[in-house]
């Protein structure tokens, strides 16, 4: 027993556990604006259900997530999807039928939740999967499934404290509809397809602890001509902070300033009607 805790990585597994906390905190954001409107004693039933999406999606992506980073368009899809979601979380919700109260369905709230997990867990797979890397190839695996695992009770507790402090504090929607945007703007800009616009680079290949090639990554080395007419002749990492950081303000206030527009619009026409 002490020789296999000896084995045991435990800066890989801080690592994980810290990944865990960081972006497993975005799936709760997201389970918990996404059932503010079911009833109180449904609201565990889609916590549940949408944790179980995000740790099911967390496992059908591990196995391909690096590969998916080099397919063109990818990232842009779900930064559009994240944008979407934000904006309609901002819209109000009317009840449209008298036997569903709160406007919404334990399974409407599952859908928006399930949408939003496939492109959020790419980036917390693709985090875990790279700090696994960093360990024996045979026990790579066992430190992914520890971090699925961990990921759970975080998206849970994190969940049911969101909610309360939507009922507390309804402000609390704007902010994480912002967050969405924020994820969102980033994403997009980190597309294949955006990069090798804006960066000159190359495929690197990507290593296990052992020197065992387990794929490739496009790593820009310099800006592109259009990349130093926009942004000037900067170093590359000052660039893409300089990008993913504007991306994401501008991803933010999208989200916030359609969803609220359409929201007052949505109320004013139900007033007047």
């Amino acid at each position: 027993m002490l020789e296999w805790i000896d084995t045991i990585n435990w800066g890989v597994v801080a690592s994980i556990v810290i990944i865990d906390i960081l972006l497993g905190g975005d799936n709760a954001v997201i389970i918990a604006l996404a059932s503010r409107n079911l009833e109180k004693s449904k609201r565990m039933q889609g916590i549940l259900w949408g944790t179980f999406g995000a740790i099911a999606m967390r496992v059908v992506l591990i196995f391909f997530a690096m590969e998916l980073l080099n397919i063109p368009f990818v990232k842009i899809v779900g930064a559009v999807l994240l944008l979407w979601i934000g904006i309609k979380l901002l819209l109000p919700q009317h009840d449209e039928h008298g036997n569903i109260e709160g406007g919404t369905t334990v399974w409407s709230a599952v859908k928006t939740i399930l949408i939003a997990d496939f492109v959020m867990s790419l980036d917390n797979v693709i985090a875990i999967a790279g700090a696994a890397q960093q360990t024996d190839h045979a026990h790579q695996m066992g430190y992914v499934i520890f971090g699925l695992l961990v990921s759970v009770p975080i998206i849970i507790w994190g969940s049911t404290l969101v909610l309360k402090l939507i009922d507390r504090f309804p402000l609390v929607i704007v902010a994480g509809a912002a967050l969405l945007g924020w994820i969102a703007g980033h994403m997009l800009v980190t597309d294949i397809i955006v990069l090798k616009q804006l960066y000159v680079g190359a495929d690197m290949p990507i290593l296990d602890a052992e020197g065992v090639q387990q794929g490739t990554q496009w790593v820009a080395s310099g800006l592109s001509d259009l990349g130093k007419s926009i942004l000037g002749d900067i170093p590359v990492e000052t660039a893409q902070w300089r990008v993913g950081k504007a991306a994401s303000a501008i991803g933010a206030i999208v989200v916030v300033g359609v969803g609220l527009l359409l929201a007052k619009r949505m109320k004013a026409k139900a007033v007047a009607e």
